[in-house]
């Protein structure tokens, strides 16, 4: 059987995504089963190269993982015409400029978010990738989670008749790190270094809103920095300048023209009694359905019982016993594995990935409308992207 290899240049593989993720969860899989297998029966195999700040921890990975060739130098590998795909995984603020380069080489490229720091460097990536040819993709990984998928499913068969509103809840108690060590990098709790809930949140947000229910036609939010103070790696206490705690009410316009109510909750000081660390419900006339990473609920109109509000007795109702679990019909594989091997697929045929950087332009532009709304308390609409 006919075989073709990609080789990939994996920038920013020793922070927790993209190690975890995209290296070990990925491409890594990918590789050792012997590459993607394409519609013609013939395969892809990938050739990882990794790339890094940290020489010492790059080539720890390496050996670990038997990975031959690896890097601190991401200008040689970029201009390296061996090497077809840039992946990128850095800290937002350096993604930007490296997109660029790789893309102004004839790299395709696959990339984390938010793309850019401002709305405009996202637009013209968008712009550039549309100019050079080139096949570019973005993380979208939530939209193939399993329980989103079984989500879009019951909305796509017409099992909530017509969609009222969404509700968001996302989050859980990151540790100050003065006493218990902090579970996200402190760069995240810094404005200066590119951190903060609203522009890494409402980047996903806005593409699991439009992937689930339409297009997001405005915006009203209120963000929060409710942990002032934070300790970093090495122990020192730093002020946190950047929210860590966004609170959004989004309309959303369906394809058949309806308007949804969207309102996410999205917190870093918040502890956690739910089953997922994410969880959507979505109510409409005819259903509801609850889904979280991997597990999705739901209620029929003919199922829903009729309670009445009485505080003076205790619940009698078991509320949550009321709702069917949804199957999954099929195997859902981890998520950002199953996106890389549609980019994969993409790159090879020399086709346009369906989750791009206008799709993540979009994000930073929710971003960035969000931070704005909060600051000037009220609601703002969200104006088309053109390229």
């Amino acid at each position: 059987m006919a075989s073709t290899t990609l080789r990939i240049a994996m920038n920013g593989i020793t922070g927790r995504m993209g190690y975890r993720q995209h290296l070990v969860r990925s491409i890594l899989p990918i590789r050792d089963a012997g590459g993607v297998e394409l519609a013609d029966g013939t395969t892809v195999q990938v050739e990882p190269i990794l790339v890094g700040r940290n020489e010492a921890k790059i080539r720890e990975i390496a050996e670990q993982h038997g990975i031959e060739h690896w890097t601190t130098d991401a200008d040689a590998v970029i201009a390296d015409p061996s090497i077809q795909i840039y992946f990128d995984a850095q800290v937002t603020s350096r993604r930007a400029a490296a997109l660029t380069q790789a893309m102004k080489n004839g790299k395709h490229i696959y990339t984390e978010k938010p793309t850019a720091e401002t709305l405009q460097e996202a637009v013209e990536l968008a712009r550039l990738a549309r100019e050079s040819g080139i096949t570019a993709g973005v993380v979208h990984d939530k939209l193939y989670l399993p329980g989103l998928v079984k989500l879009r499913r019951l909305v796509e068969e017409g099992f909530f008749g017509r969609i009222l509103s969404l509700r968001g809840e996302f989050g859980y108690w990151v540790f100050e790190g003065d006493i218990q060590e902090a579970q996200r990098p402190s760069w995240n709790y810094r404005a200066e270094d590119g951190g903060g809930m609203t522009v890494d949140m409402f980047c996903h947000w806005n593409y699991v809103l439009e992937g689930i229910l339409g297009d997001v036609r405005s915006v009203y939010a209120k963000t929060a920095t409710h942990i002032p103070a934070r300790w970093d790696e090495q122990g020192r206490e730093y002020k946190a300048t950047a929210d860590d705690a966004a609170y959004g009410i989004f309309e959303i316009e369906t394809p058949s023209g309806d308007e949804v109510v969207a309102q996410i909750n999205s917190s870093w000081a918040v502890r956690v009694y739910r089953d997922e660390l994410v969880e959507f419900q979505v109510d409409g006339t005819h259903g509801s359905a609850v889904a979280g990473l991997r597990k999705c609920v739901a209620q029929q109109r003919a199922h829903t019982p009729k309670p009445v509000w009485n505080p003076d007795l205790p619940v009698t109702e078991p509320f949550r016993d009321q709702w069917l679990e949804v199957p999954a019909n099929g195997d859902l594989d981890n998520g950002f594995k199953l996106q890389w091997e549609e980019f994969l697929r993409d790159v090879v045929a020399g086709r346009e990935h369906r989750f791009g950087l206008l799709s993540a332009a979009r994000g930073v532009q929710l971003a960035e409308l969000g931070l704005r709304s909060s600051a000037e308390g009220r609601r703002l609409e969200i104006p088309e992207i053109t390229l």
